[in-house]
């Protein structure tokens, strides 16, 4: 019988369940020394999967991309996600796949020659906002960090190519922000670290940017609820500018759904106050988790 304490999470790792705190990768492993791997995170709520089937989709697909294998079927992959949810027990939970590109023999720079390698996680849920943020709205910085253009690392392959993000969030922190959004180096707004922004301008349309950004599972859930509550969206470049003349701005993360944003560079949004449209999508991304359609239950 297995006796280890998986109360803060499980991992599995070249085969093996550990508790989380004894994951860990090769120090050689190319998905530590040069960031050459792919992920995917899906999470666990009221003890059920949302969109596991898209996270999966989008996994397999960010592999291929990256010319990556994971060795597994996506049912099986399922299956290690779900093994690790069980033996947590977590019933609000953060669960990440992850695929290295691993280590090609000793002396050879050929990544054709790399054995990948499969990882998979669950820890308690994370929110990129915490209660109070989410409360009164972000307060979020437009930065001069520039994000990775798509002609060298195509962001709609999940990576963690995030020096551009991290500088950018360095510098929105130090300065009394929340969180920061990069742009594309024309004066548009791209992304955020883990997230995709939107924002509702005085006719109550919505737009998110088309180009230069991950295609999050979170923001393809807000385009669809839109369409379903008859709200018009476009998918668009979205200038920095009009960001902050926005009469709403909210972002889209798996780490809490719907986000609100009430600050851009010190200004308010809007009144400054968490706006209508904003709080219907909020309140249907999580009606939404209780739909059989986009829920899978974890069997315990």
């Amino acid at each position: 019988m297995d006796q280890h304490d998986y109360s803060q999470g499980a991992a599995y790792v070249r085969g093996q369940y550990l508790p989380i705190g004894q994951a860990s990768i090769p120090i050689t492993d190319w998905g530590f020394l040069r960031s050459d791997a792919t992920y995917d995170v899906v999470t666990v709520w009221e003890g059920a999967f949302f969109r596991l089937d898209a996270h999966l989709e989008r996994f397999m697909a960010s592999c291929r991309r990256f010319r990556l294998d994971a060795g597994l079927s996506p049912q099986a992959i399922a299956q290690v996600l779900e093994q690790c949810v069980r033996l947590s027990g977590l019933r609000a939970s953060y669960v990440e796949m992850i695929v290295t590109r691993g280590q090609p023999p000793w002396g050879s720079r050929d990544p054709r020659q790399a054995v990948n390698q499969f990882y998979a996680f669950a820890v308690p849920f994370v929110w990129i906002a915490n209660e109070e943020q989410r409360r009164r709205g972000l307060h979020l910085q437009v930065s001069d960090v520039q994000r990775i253009p798509a002609t060298s690392v195509d962001p709609r392959a999940k990576n963690y190519h995030w020096n551009d993000l991290t500088m950018g969030l360095l510098g929105a922190l130090d300065a009394g922000f929340d969180t920061v959004v990069l742009s594309d180096g024309a004066g548009n707004v791209v992304e955020g670290p883990g997230f995709n922004v939107f924002c509702v301008d005085a006719q109550g349309c919505i737009a998110t940017p088309a180009e230069g950004v991950l295609e999050g599972i979170t923001r393809r859930t807000v385009i669809e609820m839109a369409a379903a509550l008859g709200l018009p969206l476009a998918q668009r470049a979205l200038p920095a500018a009009e960001l902050r003349g926005a009469r709403e701005v909210f972002l889209s993360t798996s780490g809490g759904g719907v986000l609100p944003v009430t600050r851009v560079d010190g200004a308010p949004v809007g009144d400054g106050q968490v706006g209508p449209v904003t709080r219907r999508l909020v309140d249907t991304y999580w009606a939404w988790h209780g739909d059989a359609r986009y829920s899978t239950p974890v069997r315990y």
